[in-house]
Formats: structure tokens, C-alpha cells, sequence
């Protein structure tokens, strides 16, 4: 199969899709996906035409996405603006989906990846982020995943621990992304919540609910993104926090200490803190210290970096990053602010940019180059 012509197709192709009513960045999507396809079929069986196949695939991947989108936005308006305290008097067959997704002959890792885009409303390019993977890998993977499960009654739940990484998953995206998602995984996680008793339930939704309750100060006028540090206190709903703190204990006193529960208690020191300058980073550095022995996380590590660099100082921040994989997102963001706390600022700027072009989000780009610019500004005579 001649690769560079299939690529010479891509604009057309597109062009096709754009014509018949698709928006430019749903058609790029589409034939993405029609291209991966391509790759895997042709070979075994190359069509005649090879545009009108293009076209034909990419128009159904793109209608499929359509009616998805519809469908989570019908659900979304269900939802109210806030999510309601106490727990869910009733089921769906929402959170019914996501278990029959997380399917016991699936690996968990696929199984998360099918369920975010088959029921959660991800797109692939968003699922492939959240797995600090390029996009073509994770279409596959999902791809292998539905080949697996063609043909199979979804008639078995899958694993709790699955789902609830699906939730933890969603609700990131939701959060921090541009697909509005916190308030379903919310509303989600207080079903489940109130069907089982597993601490790691709860403390998924102390996470949440500690998150969430800081969702009025993270951004600003034009959705100018604010630290956490700079966060106006005053915004954050003490209602929610309270709630969840109150789950947290109770999870906490069953002594079965999960990575959920640690990163809620993270989430409580933050939001018990009056001011940022009173946080209590050395309890919180040894909350990194649990969390990291239940996970091994890179991005644990990382973010355990900043809070050492809190505790400790600058430079011990520094030093706790040795062994932490420089191609990370955020890790040139992390680098830069320590390096400016210790008074580099040279060096601290040039990582900032650096920061800005790697940053996975138009908010956060923005926000590191006006912190390089800021920085320059101080190295001013």
C-alpha cells in the first residue's frame, strides 16, 4: 500500500466531509480514524476507489461521533448545574454501561479506553492524552477492543476498579478539559457510592467533590487560567468541601487506604488551607509518599516534586525530581517554578516557554507564556 498517496488524500477527503456539513475539526478527526482503518485493511483488501472508500468511512465515523456528542449533551442538560448533595435516590442505565463496557475478558486498560469512548463521550484525542499516548495508538488499542468484545453478550459486569479509573478519568477530562463532564461523573460516583461500601468508592467521591468545589476560581475573565495559589478562597463552595471531607473520613477509618482516598486527602489539606501561604505541605508531602507506594506514578512523582520544593525549598524540589522522565507534561512547567523559587531566573524563563509549547491546552499555554514573559520582565535592569 502506497502510504504517501493515502496522505495526498487527507485534504480531499476532507474537503468532501466539510462540503457535506462537517466542521473542519470533526472532518480532521473523522478521517484520522478512516486513515488508521485504512492502514490496518488495505493490505488484506484493497478497495477500488480508494478516495470513495475514504469518504465512505470517514462520513460513518464522523455520523457516529455526531450522534454521540448528541446523546451526552442530551444528558449533560439533565443535569443541574451543580450536583446535588446527599446521595442518588436511583440508578440509570448509565452507570449499568459502564460496567458492561469494562468487560472481564477485556485488559483493564482497554476496557477503560472503550468505555471513556464508547459511554463517557471522550474523543480519542482526548483519551489519548489522559494516557500520555499519540492518538494513532490509542485507536488501535480501542479498535482491538471492540473486535475482541464483537459478538459477545455484554452481559457481564466488569471490574469495580476499572470503572471507578473510567469515573476518575471522566471527571479530568470534564474538569480540566474543553467537554463539560465533572458534573456526570459526579452524579455517577453518588450512585455507585450508594450501592457499595468499598472505601475507594468514597474516596473517589471526596475527589471529586474537594475538586469541584474549587471550579469557580480556576479560571478567570475570558477563561484565563488561575493557580491554585492565586485562587480566590472566597469562590470555593465550603458546602461541597465539607461533604467531601466527611466522605473522606469515614472511607479513611476503614484502613483500607486506596489511591483515591490518598489523593482526596491531598485535595482536603488544600482546601482546609485559609490562605496559600499557610498550606500544610509537609503533611502533604507525606501523603505524595503513600500515594506513590500505591501507584508508581510519574506524574506522582512529579507533583510530589513541587510539594517537597514547598516543605523543603527549592532546590530539595529540584533534587526530588531526579529519575522523573523530562518528556512529561508539565515537567518543564514544574522545573521552571523551581528554578524561579530558587532565584534562576534565567534559566527559569526558557523553561517556561519551553513549557508553553509543550502545554496540551490553549488555557495553559497562555498562562505559561505570560509567566515567561513575566519572568523576562524581571530580568529587566
Amino acid at each position: 500500500m502506497n502510504e504517501s498517496l493515502l496522505r495526498e488524500l487527507v485534504p480531499a477527503v476532507i474537503g468532501v466531509l466539510v462540503r457535506r456539513g462537517a466542521d473542519f475539526a470533526s472532518a480532521e478527526d473523522a478521517v484520522q480514524e478512516a486513515m488508521i482503518r485504512a492502514l490496518a485493511t488495505w493490505p488484506d483488501d484493497p478497495p477500488r476507489d480508494q478516495k470513495a472508500w475514504l469518504v465512505a468511512v470517514a462520513w460513518h465515523r464522523f455520523l457516529d461521533a455526531t450522534r454521540a456528542e448528541a446523546s451526552r449533551r442530551g444528558r449533560e442538560v439533565a443535569v443541574q448545574a451543580g450536583p446535588p448533595a446527599g446521595p442518588a435516590p436511583t440508578t440509570d442505565d448509565t452507570l449499568r454501561l459502564y460496567f458492561l463496557c469494562a468487560h472481564p475478558t477485556l485488559p483493564p486498560a482497554s476496557a477503560v479506553a472503550l468505555t471513556l469512548r464508547a459511554v463517557g463521550g471522550l474523543t480519542t484525542r482526548q483519551i489519548a492524552a489522559a494516557y500520555l499516548v499519540p492518538e494513532a495508538t490509542m485507536a488501535q488499542r480501542i479498535s482491538r477492543a471492540k473486535r475482541k468484545i464483537a459478538g459477545l453478550q455484554l452481559d457481564q459486569p466488569g471490574d469495580l476498579g476499572t470503572v471507578l479509573r473510567v469515573l476518575y478519568l471522566v471527571f479530568n477530562e470534564g474538569y480540566g478539559g474543553d467537554v463539560d463532564l465533572a458534573a456526570e461523573a459526579i452524579r455517577l460516583a453518588r450512585q455507585l457510592a450508594a450501592l457499595t461500601e468499598e472505601p475507594e468508592v468514597a474516596g473517589l467521591l471526596a475527589l471529586m467533590l474537594l475538586h469541584h468545589a474549587r471550579r469557580a476560581s480556576r479560571t478567570g475573565p475570558g477563561g484565563r487560567l488561575v493557580p491554585l495559589a492565586e485562587q480566590d478562597r472566597s469562590r470555593w463552595d465550603t458546602g461541597l468541601i465539607a461533604e467531601g471531607v466527611t466522605i473522606l473520613q469515614t472511607a479513611l477509618a476503614s484502613d483500607r487506604l486506596g489511591e483515591y482516598q490518598a489523593q482526596a486527602a491531598i485535595a482536603a489539606l488544600h482546601a482546609d488551607a485559609p490562605a496559600a501561604s499557610e498550606t500544610d505541605w509537609v503533611q502533604i508531602v507525606e501523603w505524595y509518599d503513600e500515594l506513590l507506594l500505591l501507584t508508581g506514578s510519574p506524574v506522582v512523582r512529579l507533583n510530589r516534586a513541587v510539594a517537597v520544593g514547598e516543605a523543603d525549598g527549592p532546590w530539595a524540589g529540584l533534587a526530588a525530581l531526579a529519575g522523573v522522565d523530562p518528556g512529561l507534561p508539565r515537567y518543564a512547567a514544574v522545573t521552571a517554578y523551581l528554578h524561579e523559587r530558587a532565584g534562576d531566573l534565567e534559566r527559569a524563563a526558557e523553561l517556561y516557554a519551553e513549557a508553553s509549547r509543550a502545554a496540551v491546552s490553549v488555557p495553559e499555554r497562555d498562562h505559561l507564556t505570560r509567566e515567561a514573559a513575566r519572568v523576562r520582565q524581571l530580568l529587566r535592569p
